[in-house]
């Protein structure tokens, strides 16, 4: 299992679904998709969007939101959405942990939010706007997370190509 687990119930934009793959790619987590998608998996615009990425991925995908339960029945599972009383930032996030995100156009159930109103969360931004890109909302959480885990097993700083840092 891994420790930061993404999971999108029924992402509908290919590009945006390839953004968090590469994500994923890049910090080591998992994508957890729930169907049904708003594309083909093997959409150009989803392989595009994830560059070469694909090879480095642990994905699973999951026939609707009651399978995605009984496959994870301990999962911890923080839903993201713009209605959540509570700040994504004031979570002390677990060791797995499960970030949920919904589909483009509508977000997550509601019916799924009052069942666990306690573990919805939000990224704060201004009042009358409907919501940030799904692709930044996860980006901008997984880091969090990995913030507190103090960017554990994630490359240092990086080497510059033609100049050294040290003069």
């Amino acid at each position: 299992m891994k420790a930061v687990n993404i999971v999108l119930h029924e992402p509908e934009i290919p590009q945006n679904t390839g953004n968090i793959a590469r994500t994923c790619a890049a910090t080591g987590a998992a994508l957890h998709l729930i169907r049904p998608l708003g594309f083909e998996i093997d959409d150009k615009k989803l392989k595009r969007a994830g560059l070469d990425y694909w090879q480095y991925l642990d994905i699973t995908y999951y026939d609707g939101l009651e399978d995605f339960y009984q496959k994870n029945p301990d999962a911890k599972v923080y839903y993201f959405t713009t209605k959540a009383k509570y700040n994504y930032c004031d979570v002390s996030y677990p060791d797995p942990v499960f970030i949920m995100f919904g589909k483009e156009t509508k977000g997550l159930p509601e019916e799924l939010l009052v069942q666990h109103p306690e573990d919805c969360v939000r990224l704060p931004m201004k009042e009358g706007l409907r919501s940030l890109n799904l692709s930044n909302t996860v980006a901008v959480a997984v880091y969090e997370i990995l913030r507190q885990k103090n960017f554990d097993g994630l490359q240092e700083a990086g080497e510059l190509t033609r100049f050294s840092w040290d003069g």
